[in-house]
């Protein structure tokens, strides 16, 4: 089992909850999705991030599957433009 967590920070806030909708829109898109949790910030501290994104699967094989698949790939090229900046994690 191989989790991704990636934090997002948008230029603008107000993008995140259109960026949980995309996301989400996900699961049924890419079968390499075992588990997808997206969550918005809501305290908004100085160190908050706006998103986070936790997606789950087999391996490392299914996770380059998820990232390579088109439908993430669209889902990447309409979030890079608005995002501040982005960490990720994998474990």
């Amino acid at each position: 089992m191989l989790t991704h967590v990636v934090l997002m920070k948008f230029t603008d806030p107000a993008d995140a909850p259109k960026a949980k909708e995309l996301l989400e829109g996900l699961v049924p898109a890419v079968p390499h999705i075992q588990k997808l949790t997206v969550g918005l910030d809501v305290v908004r501290a100085a160190v908050s991030w706006d998103l986070v994104l936790l997606t789950e699967h087999a391996d490392l094989d299914a996770l380059k599957g998820y990232q390579d698949h088109p439908a993430h790939l669209d889902v990447a090229q309409w979030l890079r433009p608005r995002l501040a900046a982005r960490a990720t994690v994998d474990f």
